[in-house]
C-alpha cells in the first residue's frame, strides 16, 4: 500500500502517537486532543500543570508545540498537507492549535527522515565524548530553529560557559532549597518503570565527578553510580522574540525541531533546565544573548550512546474524537 492509499484516519492515528513522543517537564505529557477530521485540535491538560516549577503554565505550552510540532511532521511525512493555526480563541485559552489537514502531496526525503526521528529522539542524561560537534551540525541545527521563528544561540566561548555554570548552579541551589520545589520534583519521579508518565530510575543519570558543572539535573538523589562528564559541551540557548503563549507554543515547535535535527545527525542532546525556571536567573540569561529575546531553553549537545525512550500514554488516553460541526 503506498502512503496516498492511507485511509485519512489512519493517518491522523500515527500522528497522534507521534505527537505524544514530544519531551514534557518531568515527562508530564500536558497535552490533549479532539480530533474532528479533519481537523486536529491541541489542548492544554491544566491537571498535568506544575505549580511550583512552571506556575505560568510555560513549560507546559511549549510541550505543546513540540508535539504540535510532531504531529505536523507526522502529516507531511504520510503525504498530507497540514494548516496551523496557533492560539485561534482568545475565550478558549487552553486550546492552543488547530491543525486542519490538507490535500495529499508527495513529501521530501527531509520531511520522511525527521519524521523518522522521532521515535528515536530520547533525552539523554548520561556523559557524552569529548568529540566536538562539528559546523556543519552546529549551523543545521540553528537553522531548524530558525525556520519555527526561534533563535539557537550557541555558547562557543570559555566566558559565556563559565556564566552559564554559575547561573545554573544558583537556580539549583534555589530549587534545593524549596521544599515544594522537591514535593512536586519527587511525585513525577521517585518512582520505577512502571507508569506511562514521569522520570523512571532508569532513565536517570549519574552522579557527575570532575569535568564541566554543566549537567543534566539529577532526579534521583540516591543514584550511587558516579561519573566524569565531558569537559566541553556543547550548550546552547533557544530564544523567542516575545514571551506570549503563542510564542511559548513557537519555542517548543522551535525545539523539537532542533532536537530531531539532531537526532537525525547522530547527536544526544538533553536539558540544562534550572536556569529558565528560576525567575532572576532566566532574566539573567539576557546577558549571553547577542540580541533582546527571551530565554526558554537551555541545551546540551553532543556525542553520546543511545538513550532508550522514557513511556507514554496512549492516544486512546489524550485524544477525544467528534463529528465536525459547521461543515
Amino acid at each position: 500500500m503506498s502512503i496516498t492509499d492511507v485511509p485519512l484516519s489512519t493517518v491522523i492515528t500515527r500522528a497522534l502517537r507521534a505527537a505524544t513522543r514530544a519531551p514534557s517537564l518531568h515527562n508530564t505529557q500536558p497535552w490533549l486532543f479532539t480530533v474532528a477530521s479533519p481537523l486536529i485540535e491541541v489542548h492544554l491538560d491544566r491537571e498535568r500543570l506544575l505549580p511550583v516549577t512552571d506556575p505560568e503554565g510555560r513549560e507546559a505550552r511549549m510541550s505543546c508545540g513540540a508535539a504540535l510540532f510532531n504531529l505536523r511532521a507526522a502529516l507531511l511525512a504520510a503525504g498530507r498537507g497540514a494548516v496551523v493555526d496557533l492560539v485561534p480563541d482568545p475565550e478558549q485559552p487552553d486550546l492552543l492549535a488547530v491543525v486542519r489537514v490538507t490535500a495529499q502531496r508527495a513529501p521530501t526525503p527531509d520531511q520522511v527522515e525527521l519524521a523518522d526521528a522521532i521515535d528515536r529522539r530520547a533525552t539523554n542524561r548520561r556523559p557524552f565524548s569529548e568529540r566536538p560537534v562539528p559546523p556543519m551540525h552546529r549551523l543545521a541545527l540553528a537553522r531548524a530553529a530558525q525556520a519555527e521563528r526561534a533563535h539557537l544561540v550557541l555558547l562557543e566561548t570559555p566566558k559565556a560557559l563559565d556564566t552559564l555554570a554559575t547561573l545554573l548552579r544558583r537556580a539549583d541551589h534555589t530549587q534545593e532549597e524549596d521544599p515544594e520545589f522537591q514535593r512536586e520534583l519527587r511525585r513525577w519521579t521517585e518512582y520505577g518503570d512502571e507508569r506511562e508518565d514521569g522520570v523512571p530510575h532508569s532513565a536517570g543519570g549519574p552522579r557527575p565527578i570532575g569535568g564541566t558543572l554543566l549537567t543534566p539535573r539529577r532526579f534521583h538523589t540516591g543514584a550511587a553510580t558516579e561519573r566524569p562528564f565531558e569537559q566541553d559541551p556543547l550548550v546552547a540557548i533557544l530564544a523567542t522574540g516575545g514571551d506570549s503563549p503563542q510564542d511559548h507554543l513557537r519555542a517548543g515547535m522551535a525545539l523539537q525541531a532542533v532536537l530531531l535535527t539532531a537526532t537525525v545527525a547522530g547527536l544526544s542532546t538533553s536539558f540544562l533546565s534550572q536556569p529558565v525556571e528560576v525567575p532572576h536567573t532566566r532574566t539573567a540569561l539576557h546577558s549571553l544573548m547577542p540580541e533582546p529575546g527571551h530565554p526558554q531553553a537551555v541545551l546540551r549537545i553532543g556525542y553520546g550512546h543511545p538513550a532508550a525512550p522514557t513511556r507514554r500514554r496512549p492516544v486512546a488516553a489524550v485524544t477525544t474524537n467528534r463529528e465536525e460541526c459547521g461543515r
